[in-house]
C-alpha cells in the first residue's frame, strides 16, 4: 500500500490534471486523496510545498516509465534507446496522460505563479541533460554545447507534440511519427557537425 504522501501526491497529480493548478483546492485534494486536510499541511506545509512535490512526483513517475527495461531483452543500441525513452512520453495510457497533462499545466503555472518556475527550470534542466547524455551516446563525437541544443529542441517538441495529442490536436501515431521524424533530423545534423 502506498504512503500517506504518495496517496497525496497520486491524487494531486490527478486534480492538477484535471482541473490545473488553479483549480488545486486543499480540501479537494484531501477528499480526493481520502486524508484530513491537517494531513496534508503536515506533509506538504502549504500549496507552493505541494506543487513542488507533486513536480517531483511527476518526474519520478516519467522517470521510471521511461526507463523500466525488460531484463530479458537484448539492450538496446544507444539510438533505440534514445528514441524509446522519448517516445514512452507519448504512450497512451492513463498514468502518461495524466503526467503529461499535469506537467503541461504546472509549466504553464509558472507564468503566474514565480515560485514554480525555479523547480520546472531545475527539472527541465535535467531532463535536457538526460536526453544529452543519450544523444551523445549515439553520436559521441559531437560537441557537448550541440547536444544540450538538440536535447533542448528534442524536448520542447515533445512537450509540444504530446500537448497536441493531450488535446486533441493531433493522434499519437502522428505526434509520435513526428517526433522519430526530429530525432531523425537532428540526428543527422549532428553528424554533419
Amino acid at each position: 500500500m502506498a504512503s500517506r504522501s504518495t496517496q497525496i501526491l497520486e491524487a494531486a497529480a490527478r486534480l492538477i490534471a484535471r482541473r490545473g493548478v488553479r483549480g488545486l483546492r486543499v480540501e479537494e485534494l484531501a477528499a480526493e486523496a481520502g486524508v484530513s486536510t491537517g494531513l496534508i499541511y503536515y506533509h506538504f506545509k502549504d500549496r507552493t510545498g505541494i506543487l513542488r512535490h507533486t513536480l517531483e512526483f511527476i518526474n519520478d513517475r516519467a522517470e521510471r516509465y521511461t526507463t523500466a527495461r525488460d531484463p530479458d531483452a537484448p539492450p538496446p543500441s544507444p539510438r533505440e534507446e534514445l528514441e524509446r525513452t522519448l517516445l514512452l512520453e507519448l504512450q497512451d495510457t492513463e498514468e502518461v496522460r495524466e503526467n503529461s497533462a499535469a506537467w503541461g499545466e504546472l509549466r504553464s503555472s509558472a507564468v503566474f505563479e514565480p515560485a514554480l518556475r525555479e523547480d520546472l527550470a531545475g527539472a527541465t534542466l535535467v531532463w535536457v541533460r538526460e536526453v544529452a547524455a543519450l544523444l551523445g551516446r549515439v553520436r559521441p563525437t559531437a560537441p557537448a554545447t550541440d547536444l544540450t541544443a538538440t536535447a533542448e529542441r528534442l524536448t520542447a517538441l515533445l512537450e509540444g507534440l504530446s500537448m497536441r495529442w493531450l488535446s486533441g490536436g493531433l493522434a499519437a501515431d502522428r505526434a509520435r511519427t513526428l517526433l522519430l521524424g526530429a530525432i531523425e533530423a537532428e540526428l543527422t545534423a549532428l553528424g554533419r557537425r
